[in-house]
C-alpha cells in the first residue's frame, strides 16, 4: 500500500477506520459487516465488496444548502467541498434497522451532532427524509475508492454549528446560483467536490431546490438508482 494514500491521516482519522460498516448486496440486503478500511480498498470494491452509506442533504428555511469543506485529513476526497454530511450506518442493531430507513436517519442524526455539533435537540428523526437511494462506484485515487449503496436524505431546518475541526474544515450556505458558480468554479480548477456529490446535484439538488416547500413529488424511497 503506497504511504502517499495514508501519510495525510490523522490518528483521529486512523482510528476511524476500524468502525464496521454494514456489507449489503446490489438490493441493498445486510449480508455481513467489513471494516471501513477493508470497504474503501479498490481492491475490495473490484472484487463486489459493497456497503451501505448516506448523505445529508440540509437547508435553511430560507433555501440555502449547507456545504461541508471535509477535513484535509479525510482518507477519501480531503479537502473537498461535499453535501452537509456524509457518512455510514455502523454495523450495530440500531442502525442497522430497515424499516422506514430508520437505521439510516439514527446515524445521521448521530453523524450531524458528531461532525457539525448540531444539538440533538434540533434535529429529529422526523425532521430526516429518505429521498432515494442510489448505488454508485468512484475511485479516489490508485488504492481507495467508493462503493455503497447511498441513502439520500433530506433535512429542512435552521441548526446551530459548532463544527469539529477532526472532521469539517469548513462550511458555507449557499444559493442554488452559488452552488452552480462553484461547480463551474471546479471546472476551472479552482475548487473541488467529492465525487459522489455531483451524483446528489444531478439526481435531486437541482430539481427539487425550487420546490422545497413540498419534497414529497420527489420522493422515491423504494427505488435504488444505479450509477
Amino acid at each position: 500500500m503506497s504511504q502517499g494514500n495514508w501519510d495525510h491521516l490523522d490518528k483521529y482519522q486512523v482510528k476511524r477506520l476500524e468502525e464496521m460498516l454494514i456489507v449489503v448486496d446490489e438490493n441493498d440486503k445486510v449480508i455481513g459487516a467489513e471494516s471501513k478500511m477493508n470497504c474503501h480498498l479498490n481492491e475490495n470494491i473490484e472484487k463486489g465488496l459493497l456497503h451501505r452509506g448516506f448523505s445529508v442533504v440540509l437547508f435553511s428555511t430560507d433555501n440555502k444548502l449547507l456545504l461541508q469543506q471535509r477535513t484535509d485529513t479525510k482518507y477519501t476526497f480531503p479537502g473537498c467541498y461535499s453535501d452537509s454530511c456524509s457518512s455510514h450506518p455502523l454495523y450495530e442493531p440500531l442502525e442497522m434497522e430497515d424499516g422506514n430507513a430508520i437505521g439510516a436517519r439514527r446515524a445521521a442524526k448521530r453523524r450531524l451532532h458528531v461532525e457539525l455539533g448540531i444539538p440533538q435537540e434540533q434535529i429529529s428523526l422526523d425532521d430526516i427524509m429518505l429521498v432515494t437511494r442510489i448505488h454508485y462506484k468512484l475511485r479516489a485515487n490508485e488504492v481507495l475508492g467508493e462503493h455503497e449503496i447511498g441513502y439520500l436524505l433530506f433535512v429542512r431546518k435552521d441548526v446551530t454549528l459548532n463544527p469539529d475541526p477532526r472532521e469539517v474544515k469548513d462550511y458555507i450556505y449557499v444559493t442554488k446560483e452559488e452552488l452552480q458558480d462553484l461547480l463551474e468554479q471546479e471546472a476551472k480548477g479552482k475548487t473541488k467536490f467529492s465525487g459522489w456529490f455531483h451524483i446528489i446535484a444531478n439526481f435531486f439538488l437541482f430539481k427539487a431546490w425550487d420546490h422545497l416547500n413540498d419534497v414529497k413529488p420527489f420522493l422515491e424511497p423504494d427505488k435504488i438508482y444505479r450509477v
